[in-house]
């Protein structure tokens, strides 16, 4: 790994950004009522996890990530809790992204969310199998699986496509709305999260 790499990824561990978890939990908690008020195929639920990790790096996107779900799990869904892995892993690679200098452009924003998409889609196929029979509970990507069943196609493969239909077009939105939220902070706030101005490269 080489210096500026390492410059990159060198993200303090301050007061501000530990205060920006619970931010980032109200903003995950703003998006998933909004999608559920208007009936959106989206889940949205990730937009502060991902702003997170886009401030103040890996550490704190997975941070924000696992939180908001064992806060979920606590107050409203108990299921929700094992999802933290996936909101985690969301987290952190939103912040190694960030610090790669992805979130230049359009391009490599959207590059990133489709990226993410597929991983979070991947890592929450064998919970969706485990505790809800493969389905992920949105009505659309639920209509694809129970096709795909009624075909004959196997249970894993019904699951993954269940989530991929629902998480590629969710965190592609998330991303694109996460980064024009970082894009429209002030440079000065930004720059609180990061050693030596290194949000200026992102």
């Amino acid at each position: 790994m080489n210096a500026e790499t390492k410059n990159k990824l060198s993200y303090k561990l301050s007061t501000a950004s530990i205060v920006l978890i619970p931010i980032a939990i109200g903003i995950n908690y703003l998006g998933k009522y909004i999608a559920g008020v208007l009936r959106l195929p989206l889940w949205l639920d990730s937009i502060g996890t991902v702003l997170s990790g886009m401030l103040a790096g890996p550490v704190i996107g997975a941070a924000s990530g696992i939180i908001n779900n064992v806060i979920y799990g606590v107050t409203a869904d108990p299921i929700s809790t094992v999802y933290a892995i996936t909101s985690a892993v969301i987290g952190l690679m939103a912040g190694l992204f960030a610090a790669k200098g992805w979130f230049k452009d359009i391009k490599t924003v959207l590059l990133a969310g489709l990226i993410i998409g597929v991983v979070a889609a991947t890592v929450s196929t064998p919970l969706n199998i485990l505790f809800w029979g493969g389905q992920t509970g949105n009505v659309w990507g639920d209509a694809l699986y129970a096709l795909l069943i009624s075909n004959g196609q196997p249970q894993w493969l019904a699951s993954f496509l269940d989530s991929i239909v629902v998480d590629v077009p969710d965190k592609l939105v998330t991303v694109l709305i996460s980064y024009f939220i970082f894009k429209g902070l002030p440079k000065k706030l930004t720059n609180t999260f990061l050693k030596d101005g290194a949000i200026e490269e992102l």
